[in-house]
């Protein structure tokens, strides 16, 4: 250390430091300024390389389409002076230019082919209104042989009376003969010709790209190569509406490539495809001496340094020792963590290993079920109690999904509370409604303790603090034996603040305990209690984790205390704000119906439903019909709107809405509807009916102008509920 800071303090050694920052400085700058004109001109060399290739191919396959066209015209010519057109098709050999030739006479509806067989216009699509030269040219599809082919069609006119149209069908082959064999840019390039109006890949010339055409449509082309910018997708949808063509960069697979969709015929077909930046590059001598001359300059930049690091040596030889040290201490860390890594891996396929048994024993008696279900059709008792057990064992595959998502959502910091008001012995007693079932199955003692809480009405997430309970009061009823007890404790604290009430949560069971060296890791993801007598129980290893993350998430801990066959004892000690106005009663639209007074049934009603998936429709519409309900079912958000808008006011007592849906989902239908300018679009119930069933996911269906959220797998008892709900509080979104 002394050696250093006497060369610092050295005039000689000050000014060694600022040349070689000076050095750097400039030649970085001259660096700097050369890779910025070769990034212009590389680009500029890039499009412009393209560009003259494509519209290489695009006159090419553009003279092939008219050179079809006239063939065609002169065919046509033929057959107006044959005397009879028909005869003279069938007789017509096939070629490598037409692979079937048809003719349908003025008045008829059917034909022949000059292969023999009758012929009608049927499943040709003639209605995107292109053409090749004047003639219609229909939609791509699959001929009889498996190829990609396409029909033009030409009047055959004698002394002008039309006898009739001619049809021909060629296939994309020929234009494939055409093309280079020796391939795209060195065959680096990918090619393909799509099909504009189904935008359906029918041709990639051989030796051009990696994939087969016929395989893929356009969509398939965003998912293989993650083109996933809006801007992208909606700048090429404008070219495919207009006829124009376009480039676009993007990174396919780790490499910056060249995106193009080019336009053949004015738009009927398209080319489409990438090229890597790199294989355009190849041609350009600018680009070439530009990288000659910074590699040169980089050059000379390292000898000079060189230089000046030879003067420096011994001090530089000094910091690599110390540096060496450094590094030998991080790779010792490096070892730590690959070691933890490897546990928490042995974890993982542990859980994986677990779940195994888990997961397949509900599903097996789904699909089990199901069998039976098939063979019992007609015996009505078998199928319900078939279909009890089916929904039963869904039910609990459900859940297990749901413990793995949750967890994987909290591990992401994805997690957002949502503070609102709640009662906490409301929530106690809900939650105990909904644990005692299980406890008097296995004829077990459940007692609730709630001491005076002098503050009843609480801030907080009160969904999430009912998933801390219930998984505390689940796992003491699935850990206890037939016969135990379990009590469940609720009580007020000393508090800390006077706007914050400070509560303790206790779940204590005399069940089967667990050991010490299990306590350690009780709250570690994947990991479950394993012994002969608590390996029957199913679960997926993640609650307590879910619990623990939950609880620290709001500022609280949790602790856990247990003795094998003796019980245990777990306790969460949590502060929730105080609610401002504690007078305020919950609503009692909230407080459920007492047995045999509530009326949700559905019959006579009509519902608008949103819903892309056929399957899903498809129950819908049968649930809905058991109920006595009618429900018009339409494929995206933009046809729900515009039903909406062709009916009079009433029609429909609600609408059930998925989210996820084509060309507008169920978000941007919700605001279209409560924004229209009729007197019940901003009063008719709308109800959001989807698999997303995060917080954040119903606060943004409540955003969206809808009225309640509904998760799927649907729940027939709860959706009713909720729409009654709706039904009953119509009127709530008015227009602003």
């Amino acid at each position: 250390m002394k050696d250093q800071e006497k060369r610092l303090k050295n005039p000689s050694g000050r000014l060694l430091l600022l040349s070689i920052m000076l050095i750097f400085c400039v030649f970085g700058t001259i660096v700097y300024l050369v890779s910025q004109k070769i990034s212009r001109e590389m680009s500029a060399s890039a499009v412009q390389n393209l560009g003259e290739s494509l519209d290489l191919i695009q006159c090419t396959i553009e003279a092939i389409l008219r050179n079809e066209a006239e063939f065609q015209t002169l065919i046509a010519g033929e057959l107006a002076r044959a005397e009879d057109p028909e005869t003279y098709i069938t007789i017509y050999e096939k070629n490598q230019t037409a692979a079937k030739l048809s003719f349908i006479s003025s008045g008829k509806a059917e034909g022949r082919s000059n292969t023999g067989e009758k012929f009608t216009e049927d499943g040709l699509d003639f209605s995107a209104g292109g053409t090749i030269s004047g003639l219609p040219v229909s939609r791509s599809y699959l001929n009889y042989m498996g190829t990609w082919a396409y029909t033009v069609k030409c009047p055959v006119d004698r002394d002008g009376v039309r006898l009739g149209t001619l049809y021909i069908e060629y296939i994309y082959d020929t234009i494939d003969r055409a093309l280079p064999s020796e391939g795209f840019y060195n065959k680096q390039a990918s090619l393909y010709i799509m099909d504009a109006q189904s935008k359906r890949f029918v041709l990639k010339p051989k030796g051009m790209g990696m994939r087969s055409a016929g395989h893929l449509n356009l969509d398939d082309f965003y998912r293989a190569n993650s083109i996933q910018d809006p801007d992208i997708r909606a700048e090429v949808d404008s070219c495919l509406e207009t006829g124009r063509n376009t480039l676009f960069y993007h990174r396919i697979r780790d490499v910056q490539a060249l995106n193009y969709m080019w336009s053949i015929n004015s738009g009927t077909i398209f080319l489409v495809g990438y090229v890597p930046v790199e294989a355009i590059q190849q041609e350009g001598r600018t680009v070439n001496q530009n990288i000659v001359f910074v590699v040169l300059s980089m050059l000379t930049a390292f000898f000079l340094c060189i230089l000046l690091y030879y003067r420096n040596w011994s001090h530089q030889e000094k910091v690599r020792k110390e540096r060496e040290e450094e590094r030998k201490v991080y790779s010792q860390q490096l070892a730590e963590a690959l070691k933890a890594a490897q546990i928490a891996s042995e974890s993982k396929t542990t859980f994986l290993s677990n779940m195994s048994h888990d997961i397949r024993t509900p599903m097996n008696a789904v699909l089990g079920f199901t069998a039976l279900l098939a063979k019992d059709a007609d015996n009505p008792a078998k199928v319900r109690e078939y279909t009890d057990k089916i929904t039963a064992s869904g039910q609990h595959l459900l859940s297990l999904i749901n413990d793995i998502l949750d967890v994987s959502k909290i591990e992401s910091g994805k997690v957002v509370l949502n503070y609102e008001e709640f009662d906490l012995q409301s929530a106690a007693d809900a939650v105990c409604s909904i644990i005692q079932p299980m406890a008097r199955a296995k004829r077990q003692e459940m007692r609730l303790e709630m001491a005076d809480i002098r503050h009843r009405y609480l801030v907080g997430d009160e969904t999430r603090i009912n998933q801390i309970l219930i998984n505390l009061l689940s796992n003491a009823v699935k850990y206890t034996p037939e016969g135990g007890h379990i009590y469940f404790r609720v009580m007020e604290l000393k508090q800390r603040s006077s706007q914050y009430e400070h509560i303790r949560i206790e779940v204590e069971d005399d069940g089967y305990g667990m050991t010490p060296e299990y306590l350690e890791t009780i709250f570690d993801a994947f990991t479950r209690a394993e012994n002969s007598t608590t390996n029957k129980v199913q679960g997926t290893g993640l609650g307590m984790a879910i619990t623990k993350s939950i609880v620290e998430l709001m500022g609280g801990s949790i602790e856990v205390f247990s003795q094998v066959d003796r019980g245990s004892l777990f306790r969460v000690d949590i502060e929730l704000r105080i609610a401002e106005d504690q007078a305020r009663e919950l609503e009692q639209s909230a407080a459920p119906a007492p047995d045999g007074e509530q009326d949700d049934s559905l019959d006579g009603m009509r519902f608008l439903a949103a819903e892309d998936n056929e399957i899903n429709a498809e129950i819908l519409f049968e649930l809905l019909g058991m109920e006595g309900a009618s429900c018009e079912i339409v494929e995206n958000g933009r046809l729900a709107v515009e039903r909406f808008q062709q009916t009079e006011p009433g029609r429909f007592d609600a609408i059930l809405m998925d989210v996820q849906m084509p060309e507008m989902n169920g978000h941007e239908a919700a605001r279209t509807i409560r924004a229209l300018e009729r007197e019940d679009a901003g009063k008719i119930p709308i109800i959001a009916m989807t698999a997303n069933a995060f917080a954040e996911d119903e606060k943004a269906a409540l955003d969206a102008g809808m009225d309640a959220h509904v998760a799927k797998p649907l729940d027939i008892k709860l959706l009713k509920k909720v729409i009654w709900r709706c039904v009953k509080g119509k009127g709530t979104h008015e227009k602003q």
